[in-house]
């Protein structure tokens, strides 16, 4: 029964990481990049290692998210793509 969890948390997690390089929106690259980091976590959780699951939610997904969220909305498009 477990497996099947982590084998579909796998493929989310490889989803958003290739979602995260191939996407040409910052603001989506972030995002993306904050589920995989989610995703990593319960990876993380799944395999009895909490104490990195914890580190991961907090600074991957929680802090790292942030800042790059404020950073996309703090800089300005140079053209008109």
């Amino acid at each position: 029964m477990i497996w099947q969890i982590e084998l579909v948390v796998l493929l989310i997690v490889i989803i958003c990481g290739i979602g995260a390089i191939t996407v040409k929106d910052l603001l989506g690259a972030a995002i993306l990049f904050g589920a995989y980091s989610f995703m990593m976590c319960l990876l993380w959780a799944i395999m009895g290692a909490v104490d990195v699951a914890f580190t991961e939610a907090s600074v991957g997904a929680g802090v790292s998210t942030v800042l790059f969220v404020a950073t996309v909305f703090r800089t300005s498009r140079r053209t008109k793509d």
